[in-house]
């Protein structure tokens, strides 16, 4: 009985010997060298993407296309901040005539890099930043310098920071909105500042508080939801509507002026009212 009780233990003995061994890799008692600690392999560095302001070829001459473009942007850039400066030296009318040279310049890329196939993303946040400061910041500026004599000054202020919000937040909408070929949603800041600077450059004469109404409106117009037609539209309308205004312009221009720019304005009401009414 002894003997069968030594085998059973022998036999499990032998058994959990095993079992360690085939757990640690090596038999109980003996060792084939030093413990190895496991070493985390590291993760392979992943190298940044090369990112291409250029989309496509770059060709000579696409190159030079696309800093004709860019040069064009910066253009309108260096204008704004000009007429923020003549306007904090008082030359008003100068700097007016500075931010329709922006309007100008601000134009002229879009239509440029589309004529010679250089439109990037790039390029899309270059132009916006330019436009937030020649037409959300120097606009402002330039309108609160010809009201300062006219209106009391915080209430200057106030309706000009309300442009400067208004246009940072149309320019953000519309960078992240989807694109219409027919409409903006709101007016464009571009055709703001052009009002303003107009405004100011051929001294329209309205009371203070009438200006200062108008300049609010014109603030609460770039972040309306009303649709309003672009210049592509506008082109295409019949020629003795383009008539009227010019000879509008010959008998009077800031009456002219003033019934456009409200043309406009109501139109976008217009045509969401139409727009609703519309059986679908």
């Amino acid at each position: 009985m002894r003997v069968g009780r030594r085998n059973a233990e022998s036999s499990r003995a032998a058994t959990a010997t095993r079992a360690e061994v085939i757990y640690t890799g090596a038999e109980h008692g003996r060792s084939h060298g030093p413990a190895v600690p496991h070493l985390a392999i590291p993760a392979p560095v992943e190298q940044p993407a090369e990112v291409s302001l250029l989309p496509g070829e770059h060709t000579t001459a696409r190159r030079l296309s696309f800093a004709l473009v860019q040069g064009c942007t910066l253009a309108s850039l260096a204008l704004g901040l000009t007429a923020i400066l003549l306007a904090m030296h008082g030359d008003v009318r100068l700097a007016a005539a500075f931010l329709v040279a922006c309007v100008a310049f601000d134009g002229l890329d879009g239509a440029l890099a589309r004529k010679l196939g250089v439109s990037s993303p790039f390029g899309a946040q270059m132009d916006s930043l330019a436009d937030m400061c020649s037409f959300g910041l120097a606009a402002p500026v330039v309108v609160y310098a010809s009201l300062a004599h006219t209106v009391p000054t915080p209430a200057a202020a106030v309706a000009c920071m309300l442009v400067a919000a208004c246009a940072a937040i149309r320019l953000a909408r519309f960078n992240v909105s989807p694109k219409d070929g027919k409409f903006f949603c709101g007016v464009p800041t571009t055709l703001v500042a052009a009002v303003l600077a107009l405004t100011v450059l051929i001294d329209l004469p309205l009371p203070g508080p009438v200006q200062l109404a108008g300049v609010a409106l014109l603030a609460f117009a770039m972040v309306s939801s009303f649709p309003y037609a672009k210049l592509a539209r506008l082109v295409r309308l019949p020629a003795w509507l383009w008539l009227l205004p010019i000879v509008g312009a010959l008998v009077g221009a800031r009456l002219t002026f003033v019934l456009l720019v409200a043309a406009y304005l109501l139109s976008g009401p217009v045509m969401w009212l139409r727009t609703r009414h519309t059986p679908v």
